[in-house]
């Protein structure tokens, strides 16, 4: 595969905003820049956007407090070790339209989890589901974290940021080992996920001294409401084009 270098290029704007997201709501670096490779430079899902979610958490650990729910993370974990496998067969054998319908599906899933009413509590069974959903999402389309964080929405905003920061690096691992062993993480996706570094880590950086002005529940709902649309085009073009 070739890579077009100026969509790579402008494709770091995506994990800009993506970066800039999550570092200030605690997850969305995936949610907000997987539309755009999805309808720009699809042979690059999910390997490459999975190379940056080693950074960003890596970013927020070091510089950040180091404050985890290990219990509820150690639960997610196990689960998503156990389903990752099935995450790695579906990119294995699913074409790039039927991934692209997928990552579409995934993230109104995602708005639909974020805005629900229900009352969930950070319970072994619940980071036990999460795990396992984000085993299957994380992989085929590095979409895992909002599920978890439903999990843990009771948690103080320090604690939640540093347990999925945990959950991302770990659970990235565990996909592009899955995705190596039967070869489905190429070196293409290694150079563009390392060449949107720098884009993510300008992302975080942008989000640090505006974390404590920004509004994070309007924030919340404008990024909610821009999924919503993104993933819906992204399923229209998979289906009609």
């Amino acid at each position: 595969m070739l890579m077009d270098w100026t969509t790579v290029l402008l494709l770091g704007f995506a994990l800009f905003a993506g970066a800039f997201v999550q570092s200030s709501i605690g997850f969305g670096m995936a949610v907000v820049a997987a539309p755009f490779l999805v309808l720009f430079a699809p042979e690059l899902m999910p390997g490459a956007l999975l190379v940056t979610s080693f950074s960003l958490p890596v970013v927020q650990l070091v510089h950040g407090p180091r404050d985890i729910a290990w219990r509820s993370l150690s639960w997610a974990l196990v689960a998503r070790l156990l389903v990752t496998p099935l995450g790695v067969v579906a990119v294995a054998v699913l074409s790039v339209r039927a991934i692209s319908v997928v990552t579409g599906l995934l993230i109104l899933l995602t708005v639909v989890a974020s805005v629900s009413a229900l009352e969930v509590r950070a319970t072994p069974a619940n980071s036990v589901v999460a795990g396992a959903i984000a085993g299957f999402s994380g992989t085929a389309a590095s979409i895992g974290g909002p599920f978890f964080a439903l999990v843990l929405q009771h948690e103080r905003p320090t604690r939640l940021r540093a347990t999925l920061s945990a959950f991302f690096l770990v659970g990235a691992a565990m996909a592009v080992t899955g995705l190596s062993v039967v070869g489905e993480f190429t070196h293409e996706h290694l150079v563009a996920g390392i060449v949107w570094i720098p884009f993510m880590a300008l992302g975080y950086a942008a989000a640090a001294p505006a974390r404590a002005r920004l509004d994070r529940d309007r924030l919340r709902r404008a990024v909610l409401a821009f999924c919503v649309v993104a993933s819906v085009s992204v399923i229209v073009r998979a289906v009609w084009f």
